[in-house]
């Protein structure tokens, strides 16, 4: 180890990190063992200087004001749910379909983050938001994935591969071991680490969790691209013959996963890369927008624009004029992951409070104020890399609730997904017949469909027409499992 330790203190030197060894004295030799194992396999210290450099320039540089280049995204590429014809809707819906009979479809979910956020260290996937079923976000997603395939005549099979990250991947592959799979065969999930990169003060220095283990984040979403190499997944894509893929966010309780009307559009469009987008009703609602920047697709966060672009609106309907809402909800040819599996993300800078050890005193310092930084790449910055881009317009309450807050933040959070949950499933009924959904005797309104009995509301005119339902509702499906 003596050698070892030697050239790695003297890297270290060299970049103006040996902080990192100042309690060596102290550690036990497994520790020691650990932290230069982490220093050996995930800093480069040449590297993270000049990403740090290069992070910190875009952060602090004056960006170019997109407000006069901004276009909406042309017609052509651009369908709405909600102004197509039911008959164009289901010849996108069975064309999805028949790639999904030809197992051709494929679905990356990401899921590296943890609930920290909800008041929970585990993987935000396993979170519980206490629908009547007890059902984690990780579940429902396995039942509609397994809903799906049986929608497509039994045949051919949904792959499923699931993003974590260093802090979840353990548990995650536990938890769904424990949930035998939620009913899935064990082969058809796949899960796979995004990298981390080490986290940083203002000066750029690494810092520290632990004595003998260093302050690590996930690489952001975008993080997928070369994760999809890294590890493998191209390859084993290419061998299933899986052609498309749809990724998507864990946190999104009402995600369409492996959507046959999202597929079946971008296929029919010749797109390698898609967005479904929900429309932005309010200028100053805190999302995205997909807009058309010099000829190339990007997504514009809120903050980019200004006021009078966000309030901009069309004559013709009244709508905002760049109100295609990003929601993290995406399709991807296998080919297009391939071309661009080594393309140099840029890397945003996200300032946060990250506990560290203080190097003069040892001690553990859990700061109030953002002491440093994370490191990461979006998803969505490969957009003006794509050939054919196009975008699907959902309905918001059919298509988006995102779970990030705890209750007390009265928005996305386990209270208001789960209302979200229950007012779709009441509409379900009533469009299968139902006569009314009425409210129980304290108000509540708890109306729950299992993702095992109905993928998007289709085939639940058995159950509902003619009938008069009072919550609490809860219609199950074939083959339940109760959730560990």
């Amino acid at each position: 180890m003596g050698e070892r330790y030697a050239t790695i203190a003297g890297q270290l030197a060299k970049w103006h990190q040996g902080h990192l060894l100042t309690f060596w004295g102290e550690l036990t030799e497994q520790q020691r063992a650990g932290l230069l194992d982490s220093l050996s396999d995930s800093v480069d210290c040449a590297s993270l200087d000049e990403a740090f450099r290069c992070a910190m320039a875009t952060a602090t540089s004056t960006k170019e004001d997109l407000n006069e280049l901004l276009k909406p995204l042309a017609r052509e590429r651009y369908l709405s749910v909600a102004e197509a014809s039911e008959t164009e809707l289901n010849d996108l819906r069975q064309a999805g379909l028949e790639q999904i009979r030809q197992g051709r479809v494929g679905v990356i979910l990401l899921a590296g983050g943890q609930g920290t956020r909800l008041g929970s260290t585990a993987p935000k996937g396993t979170y519980n938001v206490n629908l009547p079923s007890g059902k984690s976000l990780f579940q429902l997603q396995a039942e509609r994935i397994r809903k799906l395939q049986q929608l497509a005549g039994g045949e051919g099979r949904i792959n499923w591969y699931i993003m974590t990250s260093e802090h979840t991947h353990t548990e995650t592959l536990d938890y769904f071991k424990e949930n035998q799979y939620f009913g899935l065969p064990a082969d058809q999930i796949r899960l796979f680490r995004q990298r981390s990169v080490p986290c940083v003060d203002f000066e750029g220095r690494i810092l520290l969790d632990e004595k003998w283990k260093l302050a690590t984040a996930p690489d952001g979403n975008g993080g997928i691209y070369r994760a999809l190499k890294d590890e493998g997944i191209l390859d084993e894509l290419e061998r299933a013959g899986v052609l498309y893929l749809h990724a998507h966010s864990v946190d999104n309780i009402l995600i369409k996963v492996a959507d046959p009307v999202f597929i079946g559009y971008c296929i029919r469009k010749g797109a390698d890369c898609g967005v479904k987008v929900i429309e932005k009703v309010e200028p100053d609602e805190a999302v995205g927008v997909v807009c058309e920047v010099k000829g190339k697709y990007q997504v514009v966060e809120y903050s980019e624009l200004s006021s009078e672009t966000a309030n901009r609106r069309n004559p013709s309907d009244g709508k905002l004029t760049f109100n295609a809402g990003n929601i993290c909800n995406h399709f991807f040819t296998t080919d297009f992951l391939r071309r661009i599996a080594d393309t140099t993300m840029p890397l945003h800078v996200a300032k946060k409070k990250i506990p560290y050890v203080d190097p003069a005193t040892g001690d553990r310092i859990k700061p109030t104020t953002p002491n440093g930084i994370k490191m990461e790449k979006f998803i969505f910055d490969v957009f003006p890399l794509a050939e054919r881009f196009v975008a699907l317009e959902g309905r918001r309450g059919e298509e988006f609730s995102a779970l990030k807050n705890a209750d007390t933040a009265g928005i996305d959070c386990p209270s208001s997904v789960r209302g979200d949950i229950y007012r779709l499933h009441r509409k379900w009924l009533i469009n299968a017949g139902a006569t009314e959904v009425l409210d129980a005797a304290d108000a509540s309104f708890d109306c729950e469909i299992s993702p095992l009995l109905s993928y998007a509301g289709e085939g639940l005119e058995t159950a509902a027409s003619g009938q008069s339902f009072r919550c609490p509702v809860h219609l199950t499906g074939a083959d339940e499992r109760q959730p560990h």
